[in-house]
């Protein structure tokens, strides 16, 4: 059947930032058919009714996450990356299982769900594990299929060949989309990215890992080869077709130069960067050359949340402080790299804005809490989003226009118990 919602504002996602007053959202079989005005809007006498008291917003584009890594929230507090990989995230990953996956998978998808974010891109171990719990809560993710050199994993040539045979027998319903995920340039030998990049061109798949995170972590390559990492990516035959790197902290004129001319996308998690203390990213000057940037958490290990909404007023407050600009970013731009531009930047044009045509991933923000007023103009909403928001006020999601969170809880999946599974799978992992 279709749906009419009616809400008290709409905001579209686009980078202009338009809010829609009183607004009309119009849903059949999936797919977003009519977004407009109440005044304007068409007939729909066969329509089920859902008023909503609040704002309607697309659902949130997740562009960088490691969400089974909520089995090891909160572990290896205050060590750098290098360290935190080493002595605490990677020792005890090498003991997980695919159940372990597919359970902290199945929480976190709630959990982001919960905060508004219908799709993210994962970078884990056990891929097919991750479809399988995405499968069960009812939101998307684009999928890519890990390449890192640790014990217990398989020949490299063997995860291309499976992450090439999960994205041909994926569904083509914009559910779950498999990709390719080398970890980065300091971990995956330059010959094995070059294989990666050339077979996700061949297969129009997403290529994903991570860039510049650390300001010593292409140190190593610098020296043995004397070339940035975007540039020994771009010598190496890595770069061109559906490239998304994340984080990119530690990139220079010239390395941004490379990804403007390549059209490489960006995954900009200030919340990580923060608390591991890795830098802040150069976020105006990626705009202004008009790289493609979407927000992400990475993972709840390193977050330590999962709510993208909250993670909009760090992106906003850190771009600010480097340019010493209170324009640097708007409130605009900054739901915008979480919506529309998210999208964008993982090659996703059916998702991301409320608009005709895309698929009816929506959010209801409950605006009856001090926090959204007042509103003098429409726009106001935009900056309460931003400065006051986080996903404890998301109250319904629907994927598909299915909903998948009613009166914020999930409709799917049972979280209470999920909770105390991690608990006891997290326990297990930590003692060895």
């Amino acid at each position: 059947m279709p749906i009419r919602f009616t809400a008290r504002a709409a905001v579209v996602g686009d980078r202009a930032g338009t809010v829609v007053p009183d607004a009309v959202v119009d849903v059949a079989d999936g797919l977003i058919t009519h977004v407009g005005p109440a005044a304007e809007a068409p007939p729909a006498a066969d329509a089920e009714r859902v008023a909503l008291p609040g704002v309607l917003m697309p659902g949130l584009v997740n562009c960088h996450s490691h969400a089974p890594m909520v089995l090891f929230r909160g572990q290896g507090e205050g060590l750098p990356l290098d360290r935190w990989l080493q002595e605490v995230m990677w020792p005890r990953e090498a003991r997980l299982t695919g159940d372990d996956v597919e359970v902290a998978m199945t929480a976190a998808s709630a959990e982001m769900l919960r905060n508004g974010v219908t799709t993210s891109v994962e970078m884990y171990f056990h891929p097919e594990r991750i479809a399988a719990a995405v499968g069960r809560t009812g939101a998307r993710a684009v999928i890519l299929a890990p390449l890192i050199p640790l014990p217990g994993m398989p020949p490299f040539e063997r995860q291309l060949a499976d992450a090439v045979a999960l994205a041909a027998a994926a569904p083509d319903d914009g559910t779950v989309e498999y990709g390719i995920g080398p970890h980065a340039a300091y971990t995956v030998p330059l010959p094995v990215l070059r294989e990666a990049a050339r077979l996700a061109r061949e297969h129009d798949l997403l290529l994903h890992l991570h860039v510049a995170e650390t300001a010593s972590e292409g140190a190593g390559l610098l020296a043995e080869h004397g070339l940035s990492v975007p540039a020994l990516l771009a010598s190496h035959d890595v770069l061109g077709g559906r490239v998304l790197a994340a984080h990119c902290v530690h990139l220079d004129d010239a390395d941004l130069e490379l990804w403007q001319e390549y059209d490489v996308a960006v995954a900009h998690c200030p919340a990580s960067n923060a608390k591991l203390a890795s830098g802040v990213a150069p976020l105006r000057a990626m705009l202004d050359r008009g790289i493609r940037v979407g927000m992400g958490t990475d993972g709840p290990a390193s977050n330590d949340g999962l709510d993208l909404l909250a993670d909009l007023r760090l992106a906003a407050s850190f771009a600010r402080l480097a340019e010493r600009s209170a324009t640097a970013l708007t409130a605009a731009e900054a739901v915008w790299l979480a919506t529309g531009a998210a999208a964008d930047a993982i090659g996703r044009p059916d998702l991301g804005r409320l608009e005709a045509g895309r698929r009816a991933d929506l959010v209801h923000v409950d605006t009856r809490d001090l926090v959204f007023e007042p509103v003098g103009d429409p726009e106001d909403l935009l900056a309460h989003l931003v400065w006051s928001g986080a996903g404890r006020h998301v109250r319904d999601v629907w994927v598909a226009g299915r909903r998948v969170v009613a009166d914020g809880a999930s409709t799917t999946v049972d979280t209470e118990a999920l909770r105390r599974d991690v608990a006891e799978r997290a326990a297990r992992l930590a003692a060895g």
